[in-house]
């Protein structure tokens, strides 16, 4: 952890460790075994890393051998006031559990996303999201709430109704996926609004995927809205960790919050690039130790130009571990793909595909080009991709509304091998 003064977080650290270790059963039998008995066994950061690591496997195997919550909860369960659950994207839904302690602390991390996007509480926030069991951004409304700002409610509208109240009520932040920020700009064109000048829209904030830390998605973000997108990182079992300062170059890692590694995923031993792996300092309740994200990052070499003194991640989460496709030998995410279709200004949409063809394994991707000659587009992607990528991949035009659209994370990618 170089560059890093870790002396207050391995105090937080401690202070956790005290009611985890006595009342936690997940962490006190991983701890014990690993011959933690008490929070003085971690004077050092070479002590902490000696800790063993949290997975999501195990999280989930507990989860479904003690059903519904676990026994990673360090307090009597009347002690919890919120539930929200993982997408389940990569397996099973995690239910997780926050005192109010713990989700004033995810507010707390709200905040200081908004303050580096310059969101005051003279603010007028659509935070556009079903507020359905997934975590989301339920947290960025509690933040809001501390900030003081006005949120006004969307939930179950249509994205023709979400505009109008957005107008309406002249909403100045808009928080939402990267991908519905895009679907939001196209119902807009689609029923005659300028939003550059019909809106008073100054900042956009994103979270769910890579797509606002990827120059292209977030060039075509700023320039339908006529705003500042402003990229964030966070997970329901983690927290809020990464903000994107005013400088707009890369995650800065929340680390007055949260202890942050980067490992070789091979070896687990400390990494420029690799993967993230997170301890909350705020979640007493129902924290996680050393927790594999399964997010690939890679930090930044230089310090930011803001001044602050929290590391970087370069291009913010490159991708997920379990979402890099391997094809023909070559290792590529899907995040790296996006950001070259939508250099193409004359794309709307694109979906992939991953097969086999005889012994071969191909790559198609169909691409929506309001081009009045569409082929050219595809060929102009596939070219890109040759040349940034070094890889062949097979890119094929389809008429407008082919691929598929969605409010929440997008879901370009498919893999039937």
């Amino acid at each position: 952890m170089k560059n890093m003064d870790t002396t207050k977080q391995l105090r937080r650290f401690r202070e956790m460790l005290a009611p985890v270790l006595r009342t936690n059963a997940f962490y006190r039998q991983k701890l014990t075994e690993a011959g933690i008995t008490c929070p003085d066994d971690v004077q050092t950061f070479a002590d902490y890393q000696q800790l063993p690591f949290t997975t999501k496997t195990e999280l989930n195997a507990d989860q479904g051998a003690h059903p519904p919550y676990g026994t990673n909860l360090t307090f009597p369960l009347e002690r919890y006031i919120c539930l929200h659950q993982t997408s389940g994207t990569t397996g099973e839904p995690m239910r997780w559990l926050d005192t109010a302690e713990s989700w004033d602390w995810w507010g707390k991390c709200w905040g200081d996303i908004y303050r580096e996007a310059g969101v005051t509480a003279a603010d007028r926030l659509m935070i556009a999201f079903t507020f359905g069991p997934f975590i989301g951004f339920w947290s960025a409304h509690h933040g809001a709430r501390q900030l003081g700002a006005l949120t006004i409610p969307n939930g179950g509208l249509s994205s023709e109704q979400r505009l109008r109240a957005m107008l309406y009520n002249d909403v100045t932040v808009l928080v939402c996926t990267p991908t519905y920020a895009l679907r939001l700009a196209a119902a807009a064109a689609e029923n005659g609004i300028d939003l550059p000048r019909s809106s008073n829209i100054h900042v956009t904030i994103h979270a769910g995927e890579p797509g606002a830390s990827l120059p292209s998605t977030k060039q075509r973000i700023e320039t339908c809205w006529g705003a500042r997108a402003f990229d964030h990182a966070g997970a329901t079992e983690v927290g809020a960790w990464g903000v994107m300062c005013s400088q707009q170059a890369g995650l800065h890692l929340n680390e007055d919050e949260f202890i942050c590694e980067v490992i070789d995923t091979e070896t687990g031993k400390p990494a420029d690039a690799g993967e993230l792996v997170i301890t909350n300092l705020g979640r007493v309740g129902m924290p996680v130790i050393r927790y594999r994200t399964g997010d690939y990052v890679k930090l930044k070499s230089s310090p930011c130009e803001c001044g602050g003194k929290h590391r970087v991640l370069e291009g913010g989460v490159m991708g997920r571990l379990d979402s890099l496709l391997i094809i023909r030998g070559m290792n590529i995410y899907p995040a790296a793909i996006e950001n070259i279709v939508f250099q193409f200004s004359d794309v709307a949409e694109f979906s992939a595909r991953t097969y086999r063809e005889g012994m071969q394994d191909e790559l198609e991707i169909q691409v929506e080009s309001t081009n009045p000659r569409p082929e050219q587009t595809a060929a102009a992607v596939a070219a890109k991709i040759r040349d940034i990528l070094g890889f062949r991949a097979i890119v094929k035009s389809v008429p407008v509304g082919t691929c598929p659209r969605t409010a929440g994370k997008a879901n370009r990618f498919s893999d039937s091998r």
